[in-house]
């Protein structure tokens, strides 16, 4: 009976949470359904419900898309990165400007910007080690 309860996600901090947001819901759902076996996953569709989102959860990581309607991405995380220092942010971008870009980094000290269409197993690999991340962090700070 002990091997159900291994694979169980029953136990929210098994692998911590992730937040996604984005406006396009069918991409949450894709991205949800991608990561759900290894975090548990709370989506909100606008950076004003992902804030709610965070004020009642540890996230590990943040994936936002940068360009929403009602919410900058963007100004979102550089938001999250002065209240939540350890999570991970993350920021997901149809624009390849590199100034743009260099500026995301920089300004949300991102710990990666993701280029759409991103790949799932690409966005599975920027989880996992940005969760790493965050896990290395935290420990190092007790």
């Amino acid at each position: 009976m002990s091997v159900p309860a291994k694979e169980s996600n029953a136990n929210p901090e098994k692998h911590g949470a992730v937040l996604l947001i984005d406006d396009e819901k069918p991409l949450l759902d894709l991205f949800a359904e991608a990561l759900s076996p290894h975090f548990e996953i709370a989506m909100a569709t606008s950076t004003r419900e992902a804030g709610f989102l965070m004020h009642k959860r540890t996230f590990k990581v943040i994936v936002c898309d940068h360009l929403m309607p009602g919410g900058n991405g963007l100004s979102f995380l550089v938001d999250a990165r002065e209240e939540y220092p350890n999570t991970q942010r993350v920021l997901v971008t149809g624009y390849m400007k590199p100034e743009m870009l260099l500026r995301s980094v920089n300004e949300a000290a991102l710990y990666r910007y993701l280029l759409k269409p991103v790949s799932l197993p690409e966005l599975m690999k920027t989880v996992i080690e940005a969760a790493k991340l965050y896990d290395q962090q935290t420990a190092a700070a007790q």
